[in-house]
């Protein structure tokens, strides 16, 4: 995890840009960036609230790395204006913003101490009384006691603590943190996701955090912009995006949906009756997506909220029932149990079943009804492509 920071001792410090702290949003309208052959960003309206932990999530091409290189300065948009608080930072050079970028690798000096890298940045403009202020962001990361190693002697995940020290002793009003975690095992990267966001809440910094990983975004952020082809599919905190995507492609990429073709039938209040493949079931009006309230739809339910039982075994209470499905795969997960079951249209449904012992486990073949509560049904625009979003191997 590498820091972009300015390297010149004769140019301003980043934070004389702007006072951190001054409750200042950051603010992209109308950011278009365009290559020879494409388009990376299109004309993208995004406000990111000062102290919030802020997540970019989208796939490879996305847009979203792009969109961070406009913010550091890295690169410059074709068309829009960035503003952070009242002072537009579009045309600005990345050393005069006072935004620091945590990039992927670590790049630091394996001839310096740990205490000495933090302290490298400040001893470059001219700082000569520094130990106070590395000390206090050792302490941040957890590392004091380390501060007289060199990087060699340190994990993965301890650098990248330093790397992160290094970044925010320039006391930035927004860090920029690309793919920080990418490099790690998946264990330790958990463990960074919650390290991560206690120091964001301990210093009270903007974090934009660029990701593919739907994991870390929903983990760490207040709020996550989910990105499609340069633009903005949806916005919101991680569990409206989860519980109510906007479209097919925010249902498939965050986590798994099972998406089944529908009609809306009638309306009994705030419910929405619906004709699935002969089958009725219902959903809350409010969780259906525009141009998804009426007509055509695809009917959307999250594994996990699916009960799937014995044919002709009763679910429970309140649940629309879908019967007629065999399972033709059982996978064990530990905390769950992974079924595939075979519709009679053909299709092929997910659920999810935690290992509680409280319902005995289906085997390979067995005939089973689908149930799952009108709350956890959601409803979008049939004219989308269910396959949106899916992400396919090697992605």
């Amino acid at each position: 995890m590498s820091v972009a920071t300015s390297s010149d001792p004769a140019q301003p410090d980043a934070a004389a840009a702007g006072t951190p702290g001054t409750g200042e949003d950051l603010v992209l309208t109308g950011v278009t960036k365009r290559f020879a052959t494409f388009t990376a960003v299109d004309d993208l309206d995004l406000t990111v609230p000062q102290g919030s932990f802020f997540a970019l999530l989208g796939p490879s091409g996305c847009g979203k790395t792009t969109t961070l290189r406009m913010v550091a300065g890295l690169e410059e948009p074709t068309e829009g204006s960035i503003r952070l608080g009242q002072q537009d930072i579009t045309r600005l050079k990345p050393y005069k913003r006072p935004v620091n970028t945590v990039f992927q690798s670590y790049a630091l000096f394996p001839h310096l101490t740990i205490a000495d890298n933090v302290a490298f940045g400040l001893r470059r403009r001219g700082r000569k009384q520094v130990a106070e202020d590395v000390r206090r962001m050792l302490e941040l990361v957890e590392l004091g006691d380390l501060a007289g190693r060199r990087p060699a002697q340190l994990s993965g995940g301890q650098q990248q603590r330093v790397a992160l020290a290094r970044a925010l002793i320039n006391q930035p009003q927004v860090l920029l943190l690309d793919e920080p975690l990418g490099a790690l095992d998946l264990k330790l990267r958990r463990q960074m996701q919650i390290e991560l966001k206690r120091i964001q809440t301990e210093v009270g910094l903007t974090f934009v955090h660029v990701t593919h990983d739907q994991e870390e975004a929903m983990t760490m952020a207040d709020t996550v912009a989910v990105m499609n082809a340069g633009r903005i599919e949806q916005l919101g905190s991680p569990e409206e995006l989860y519980e109510s995507p906007a479209t097919t492609f925010v249902a498939n990429f965050l986590g798994q949906s099972n998406l089944v073709s529908g009609r809306v039938s009638g309306r009994d209040g705030e419910r929405l009756g619906l004709d699935v493949h002969g089958h009725r079931v219902a959903a809350s009006g409010d969780r259906a997506a525009p141009g998804a309230a009426d007509g055509d739809v695809w009917v959307g339910v999250r594994p996990e909220k699916v009960v799937a039982t014995a044919s002709g075994t009763p679910g429970p209470d309140g649940c629309g029932t879908l019967p007629g499905g065999t399972v033709t795969d059982v996978s064990f997960v530990g905390v769950s149990t992974q079924y595939l079951v075979r519709m009679p249209w053909g299709q092929e449904l997910t659920v999810f079943a935690q290992n509680d012992g409280s319902a005995a486990r289906l085997v390979h073949g067995a005939p089973v009804d689908l149930h799952w509560r009108p709350e956890h049904t959601f409803l979008l625009d049939a004219a989308q492509d269910a396959r949106a979003g899916v992400q396919r191997e090697g992605e």
